[in-house]
């Protein structure tokens, strides 16, 4: 019996297996609205099998997007657009889930292939950026950002209310919270970006303020039945690991306890020069375990996991319940199939592909038989 291909229930959902598809950012959108293109890739990621398929970072505001050309969910057509994509994840068997969040100081940036930096002050495209401190990121990402007064705290608390309202809505049963990689909420909890003297800023307690109250806001308009989680950076790899490590596990316990179901862990990002180790496998796997166990929590993990029997290890050795695969999943959208494959699942197309792809692939698995041709 396969531990990645069993089913997880969080709350009133159900996911067939523990694969999970993490948000990816397309930036392909135009004014925050998706398109024909979104709808075909959610769909395809949705009928590759994954139990979970999270829709991309998705901005609470037009300020909040990291490019122009990020989806967005602060007006009505926005929603409308997005629901199909909702309604197609769902057809498949998959839980449709959508990622919500602001990009604070890294937000209005050029996009990925046209330089991932800060578009230029001149640039019509840009628009002024919001921190919790007048503190830029660095490196490409150098311009300045506003110091948010507490009435942009409690505007941009009522946009992400707003925003979770639309998903709602819109159809999607599992909400996920961008609280990682340096963006806003991140760089609240962070003293490398917060220097605020107020009710917001100073001691670690100030600092975790805004993602408290963010949550709790949140959690009174999501359905009780449905999942509330955000994905948060856990540890900034900068030699003050087990320190930022404590602080972030009594962080999500105090979420926990305002009604967050999961956390995804990840990454701080806040500044530029951490050494993360990359190329290690599964590397964040036994960070997740420890929040896990000491948040009372459950978690999804994700980044340098490699192969079946390292997704498959990860879930039996309950380091984490759900695996985030994001770029196998672009390289092959059925990669779950790939996965039961080699776990020797049985019988694994009937259950994760629809029927025309399902026949031809249980039949023709034979070396030098990988066509119907």
């Amino acid at each position: 019996m396969s531990h990645l291909f069993s089913p997880f229930q969080l709350k009133g959902v159900t996911l067939r297996n523990r694969i999970a598809v993490p948000p990816m950012c397309q930036y392909s959108a135009v004014d925050g609205v998706p398109n024909a293109w979104h709808l075909a890739h959610y769909t395809g990621l949705a009928r590759g099998g994954a139990g979970l398929v999270i829709v991309e970072a998705t901005g609470v505001s037009a300020e909040g997007r990291i490019t122009p050309g990020c989806l967005g969910l602060w007006n009505q057509a926005q929603a409308d657009a997005l629901a199909p994509i909702a309604a197609a994840i769902a057809e498949t068997g998959a839980v449709p889930g959508i990622q919500i969040g602001h990009a604070g100081r890294k937000a209005s940036a050029n996009l990925p292939w046209e330089g991932d930096d800060h578009i230029d002050e001149d640039d019509a495209r840009g628009w002024p950026t919001l921190a919790p401190s007048a503190i830029a990121f660095g490196g490409g990402l150098s311009k300045l950002p506003q110091e948010m007064t507490i009435d942009d705290i409690k505007r941009v608390q009522a946009d992400f209310v707003a925003a979770a309202e639309r998903a709602r809505d819109a159809g999607f049963k599992w909400l996920e919270l961008h609280f990682a990689h340096g963006y806003l909420a991140q760089s609240f909890f962070s003293a490398y970006s917060n220097q605020r003297d107020d009710a917001y800023g100073g001691s670690c307690d100030n600092r975790a303020r805004f993602l408290l109250e963010t949550v709790a806001a949140v959690r009174a308009v999501w359905p009780a039945e449905l999942p509330l989680t955000a994905r948060m950076g856990v540890i900034e790899y900068d030699g003050r690991d087990e320190e930022t490590l404590s602080e972030s596990i009594e962080l999500v316990r105090q979420m926990r306890e305002r009604g967050l179901d999961l956390l995804n862990v990840s990454i701080n990002f806040v500044i530029p020069t951490g050494v993360v180790p990359w190329g290690t496998p599964s590397f964040l796997a036994p960070i997740a375990q420890r929040v896990r166990n000491e948040a009372g929590i459950p978690v999804a993990v994700g980044w340098c996991v490699d192969g079946a029997e390292a997704a498959e290890t990860i879930v039996q050795e309950q380091q984490s319940d759900l695996v985030m695969i994001g770029r196998a999943h672009l390289a092959n959208p059925h990669y779950p199939y790939q996965l039961a494959q080699e776990l020797g699942v049985d019988n694994p197309a009937w259950a994760t592909l629809p029927a025309p792809y399902a026949h031809w692939l249980a039949r023709y698995r034979g070396p030098g038989r990988a066509s119907a041709q």
